[in-house]
């Protein structure tokens, strides 16, 4: 009688095979692509496994596969192998499976719980291991740069390799390989979307046609358009979050991280640029790194394929897919392959076809398992080795534990330690107030993390200021130390203060401690602070709701003697509202109180200390109807930031306004217009005359960027920017060395002091003036003529954290960071910097917040 498994494979077997009769003829370039082109020599494989084409109709390579068709492939896999096993583990923001594909030998499926348990024992210094007797865990990751399609499409071959070759039977008992296929399913749909809806069946490889050209905003981020491989160390997206998850519950020794780069390249593997290593990382993870080169290098010599490696690419930012595993006593293996952007692209090397990068990507995962299976028993030695140096390391370390945390909003310093609990960190609240170096750290409000745990490095990594550096050109940002992303204050502890530290550590169920009402019954107005970071979207519902909301403009105290800062909001009932609306009313705060965080105070009469609850220096907010522009022209990333900020945290309505119908669109319908970093040549004159004559009937303009440089352009608004200095170079220099001079003047993404109005609308909310700012170009603006017009500066103090060319450094410092031009009746409000960068960026969302909410409430004679 047949197994149900061998029924599953059958019924999927007849469901998405394509009979010869009915076949579609393959485009060329890709047509007749035989399995043999892309399998090793001296393989056999087991019949009873299905091969790609049995199974889709068409060899990998001819289309674009969809991620459908790969969870299916993978489920017949798991149907028709006793070496393969399916999970998933976990849904993209488009509720996508995210699946994980365990490939081994049959005995190990029944001890995968204790092989989990044991690799956790790599992780304790002390612990007594038999390396070569501890499998060795081979994890492959793909396509996070959802239009990077080689990746996911050679991971099915990977699949079908491991799952059938017989030759691989005795390696697969020491070696457990993990195969994520896509770590990117939303970006991916639209990018297969695309190329197979343009895919002509006669290729010619044009660079200009329609296939190889996306529509924005590409493929390559994630739904809120997020590039994933710089949020593994950040976290803020559930595709992250499951994956990390995944990767701590396995610590995987080796993980390969699979890419595309430009169309005119060959293939890249690391080593990276050895000067641009992160100091953090043990040499031994680097040489392990180059160990694994040479299995590289022979694969690829033997097809005399051309490659390259310690170039163009580096180990430094802790968020990417190949190194974040470094900083986890793993080996993290970035591989990039030019990509033909679709079936067929002509390049400098000939024409390059689709089978060809993904042949490429299949070659890198075996040349990998070649590696495992040869050396495994060092790569368990050196997770374990990692582990113990970073136990040494914490011993001599003055600092023993870090504090973080805000008095006035809990809601940040709850955010940052989750982050670190993902990572497999130990954080431990404070139970008790205590002062460090002036600072005062609330009980309930403050976080300690000792540096005496088997995660030393990483924590090092989130919390250090670095501001030396070997080299000073950067892949990515120089600084993410996270808690000046999120504006905390925060210090290092030596033994005595962390010894007399009252802490209990955080629970499972870890969770922000809800908010409540507070006061006497029988209440003429609600009021709660804007100090929260969750206070603008309690506010957006209560406005929505109906609700009578107003800020007060000035500090007001109310009966019970509680001072409430500028930006308080203060919640009641419109003229004629009936009584019962009173109770609905609380009712509706209550359980907003629970959810965002915020307590709610209850004001039992209007005359109040100072300024009383009537008082006109307390406006009506209207409800912010904003609209985001996006499309050609457009920073993607930026765009998805603000989306992402407002729909996903702030549960506020947005629209997404494409640039290309703002000529055709009733802006009356908005009062907030936000224009990202862009350069906004989509534009033409009358367009731009449209947008200045909206902004002047009274309504906020929100800019960052180029962006501002357009707006005074187009004469909308004018931002003075300090000019580019002439490069003066003395005498002669080589030209091998244009490319890093030129390079290190470029402020890829640094972190600097700044200084907040607390008085302005744009600074309310903030407890202090001193804030942190994150840069990643070279704008510097110049102070508006208006004092009152620059809520933000830099301060005299420059630098924070990250490198800065000296010439830039001099540049920034006492430069204007947010500026505020009046046009008419309504607000320009300018942003050099990006408030929002990667989500992360905690601590100046709330600038980008205020200019959505206060920008109304602006005096026109503050305004340049």
């Amino acid at each position: 009688m047949p197994t149900m498994k061998k029924i599953i494979l059958v019924i999927s077997l007849a469901c998405f095979a394509y009979s010869n009769a009915f076949a579609q003829r393959s485009p060329e370039g890709t047509a007749e692509i035989p399995l043999s082109y892309y399998l090793p020599e001296g393989f056999t494989y087991n019949p009873e496994v299905p091969t790609p084409k049995s199974f889709l109709g068409y060899e990998v390579g001819e289309w674009t596969i969809d991620y459908g068709q790969v969870i299916r492939y993978f489920e017949a896999l798991a149907a028709s192998s006793t070496r393969v096993s399916l999970e998933e583990f976990g849904k993209s923001h488009e509720k996508r499976p995210q699946i994980l594909l365990t490939i081994t030998a049959p005995e190990n499926f029944g001890k995968l719980d204790e092989i989990k348990e044991d690799r956790q024992s790599l992780r304790d210094a002390k612990a007594s291991i038999d390396y070569a007797a501890m499998p060795v865990v081979l994890q492959m990751g793909y396509s996070v740069h959802g239009n990077e399609a080689s990746a996911i499409n050679s991971a099915v071959l990977a699949a079908y390799h491991f799952a059938a070759a017989n030759e691989v039977a005795d390696d697969l008992e020491n070696i457990i390989v993990l195969i994520d296929p896509l770590l990117n399913p939303d970006g991916y749909a639209r990018y297969s979307t695309w190329v197979n809806a343009h895919r002509s069946m006669n290729l010619n490889g044009d660079p200009n046609n329609r296939e190889l050209s996306e529509a924005w905003p590409g493929g390559r981020g994630n739904h809120y358009w997020f590039d994933l491989n710089r949020d593994w160390l950040l976290v803020q997206h559930p595709e992250s979050q499951n994956r990390v998850a995944k990767f701590q519950e396995w610590l995987p020794n080796i993980y390969l991280d699979f890419h595309e780069m430009g169309t005119n390249t060959t293939f890249f593997f690391q080593p990276a640029i050895p000067s641009r290593d992160h100091p953090l990382i043990p040499k031994n993870i680097i040489d392990m790194t180059k160990r694994m080169a040479d299995y590289h290098v022979k694969e690829f010599d033997q097809s005399k394929g051309l490659y390259f490696a310690k170039e163009r690419f580096d180990e430094y930012y802790f968020g990417y897919g190949s190194t974040y595993p470094d900083i986890q006593g793993s080996v993290g293996i970035l591989f990039e392959q030019a990509s033909s952007r679709g079936h067929l692209q002509e390049s400098d090397f000939g024409l390059l076809t689709f089978a060809h990068t993904v042949k490429n990507q299949f070659k890198a995962a075996l040349s990998s398992f070649a590696a495992a299976a040869d050396i495994k028993g060092d790569f368990n030695k050196l997770t374990h080795e990692f582990y113990k140096d970073a136990a040494n390391i914490a011993a001599s370390d003055p600092e023993k534990a870090y504090i973080f945390g805000s008095e006035v909003d809990a809601a940040r310093g709850y955010h940052l330690a989750d982050i670190l609990r993902q990572h497999q960190v130990k954080v431990f609240e404070l139970n008790e107030d205590i002062t460090v170096n002036g600072v005062a750290y609330k009980g309930g409000k403050a976080y300690i993390v000792p540096t005496d745990q088997p995660q030393y490095r990483l924590i090092k990594a989130m919390f250090e200021v670095r501001n030396e550096f070997k080299d000073s050109l950067f892949y990515d940002v120089s600084a993410w130390t996270l808690p000046m992303s999120f504006n905390l204050d925060y210090a290092g502890l030596n033994s005595r203060i962390y010894n007399l530290a009252n802490v209990s550590p955080i629970q499972e169920d870890f969770a922000l401690t809800a908010g409540e009402l507070i006061g006497e019954d029988d209440a003429v107005a609600y009021a709660f602070g804007w100090e929260s970071y969750y206070a603008p979207k309690l506010t957006f519902e209560l406005i929505s709701k109906g609700y009578l909301v107003r800020t007060s403009t000035e500090p007001l105290t109310i009966p019970t003697g509680k001072r409430l800062n500028r930006g308080s909001i203060l919640v009641g009932l419109k003229k004629d509202a009936p009584k019962s609306d009173w109770s609905k009313l609380e009712n509706d705060l209550d359980s907003l109180a629970k959810v965002t965080g915020i307590n709610i105070h209850k004001i039992s009469t209007g005359y109040t200390a100072g300024y009383n609850v009537g008082s006109p220096t307390m406006p009506v907010l209207k409800k912010p109807e904003v609209a985001l522009v996006v499309g050609t022209g457009v920073n993607s990333l930026e765009a998805g930031e603000i989306w992402h900020l407002m729909d996903k945290r702030m549960d506020m309505t947005i629209t997404l306004l494409p640039i290309e119908r703002i000529a055709g669109a009733d802006l009356s319908r908005y009062n907030v217009l936000v224009m990202p970093n862009g350069t906004y040549n989509a534009l033409n004159k009358s367009q731009a005359e449209k947008i200045k004559s909206w902004v002047g009937q009274g309504n906020t303009l929100i800019a960052r960027g180029n962006a501002l440089k357009w707006l005074s352009e187009q004469e909308i608004a004018t931002f003075k920017f300090k000019e580019e200095d002439e490069k003066k170079e003395e005498g002669l220099k080589p030209y091998a060395d244009y490319e890093k001079n030129t390079g290190a003047r470029l402020t890829s993404g640094t972190i600097f002091h700044g200084k907040v109005d607390t008085t302005h609308p744009l600074g309310y909310g903030f407890d202090q003036e001193k804030i942190y700012l994150f840069r990643n170009n070279n704008l510097f603006l110049e102070p508006a003529k208006n004092p009152y017009a620059n809520p933000v500066t830099y301060t005299s103090e420059g630098l924070a954290s990250g490198y800065v060319h000296p010439e830039n450094l001099a540049k920034v410092k006492n430069t204007a960071s947010t500026q505020v031009k009046k046009v008419g009746s309504g607000r320009v409000v300018g942003f050099v910097d990006n408030p929002n960068f990667r989500g992360i960026w905690f601590g100046t969302n709330k600038l980008f917040l205020n200019a959505v909410f206060m920008g109304q409430i602006i005096q026109s004679g503050t305004a340049d």
